[in-house]
């Protein structure tokens, strides 16, 4: 497993050892030694998979108690995935980081607590996996508005076209309004 820094140091592209053949292919996904020694000294507490079809955007999440990182990956399709510091006490706050992860570059990426995470997908459609390191609480859930001005986050829209997006997620505050972590 190769861990390729990004432009905020504690967010990482994890890109795997693929081995394949006319049979298929074969690749590790995780291990927790190289993962806890590279990354983060982490445990992980759940997995969750969605499915989306293309021009959905998803986020930009997090939770402000009992905050999650997340490992996440694309087993079919591809998207465009961000990672927003919204640390205040953070020599990056505000920055943020943007990659795209496919079923065809297997890339993963660790967005750790303390982010706003979100997704679009590029693909026709598009399955994304991602571990957690706390459980789901939806009375902490946040969400950060996927378009503001100050983040100018460069989304590659497919041909343009607004994103379809939760409720939740069309009026969620920019981010001078947002909660933040400290």
């Amino acid at each position: 497993m190769k861990f390729i820094q990004t432009k905020i140091p504690e967010v990482v592209i994890l890109e795997p050892q693929v081995f394949g053949d006319d049979r298929g292919f074969f690749m590790e996904t995780f291990r927790a030694s190289e993962f806890n020694e590279k990354c983060a000294p982490r445990e992980f507490v759940q997995e969750n998979h969605s499915s989306s079809a293309q021009g959905i955007l998803r986020g930009l999440h997090y939770q402000i108690q009992n905050p999650q990182g997340k490992l996440v990956r694309v087993v079919k399709g591809s998207v465009y995935d961000v990672a927003v510091d919204i640390r205040k006490s953070s020599a990056t706050f505000g920055q943020w980081v943007g990659v795209e992860l496919s079923a065809a570059n297997k890339r993963q990426l660790w967005v750790p607590e303390g982010f706003a995470h979100g997704f679009y997908v590029t693909s026709e459609s598009a399955e994304f996996v991602y571990k957690c390191t706390n459980y789901y609480a939806p009375e902490y859930e946040r969400s950060l508005l996927w378009n503001d001005s100050r983040l100018s986050i460069d989304w590659p829209l497919v041909d343009n076209q607004a994103p379809t997006l939760s409720e939740k997620d069309a009026q969620a505050p920019g981010f001078e309004q947002a909660d933040k972590f400290k």
